[in-house]
């Protein structure tokens, strides 16, 4: 074939345009418009994650304290024995 990868087919009608990352800037408007940005994509979602995010918190947790009263021995099982 004597192609290269990446270079396997050939596309027609099909226009990339790119620009030189020395002329790009890295953090471009990242104060005025990417903060306000996180914030507002936080607010939006935080009460669609938390809640599931506590009760499963709350659950690992419950589960656990059980768990570790489950395993210890209650004396009185073991009063009569010598």
């Amino acid at each position: 074939m004597g192609l290269h990868f990446g270079n396997l087919a050939k596309v027609r009608h099909v226009i990339t345009y790119s620009i030189s990352p020395f002329e790009q800037k890295a953090f471009a408007n990242y104060f005025s418009k990417g903060v306000p940005n996180l914030w507002r994509r936080f607010r939006s979602s935080v009460f669609k994650i938390a809640p599931p995010l506590a009760l499963t918190y709350l659950t690992y947790t419950w589960g656990n304290h059980v768990h570790e009263e489950c395993k210890k021995k209650n004396p009185a099982d073991f009063e009569n024995d010598d």
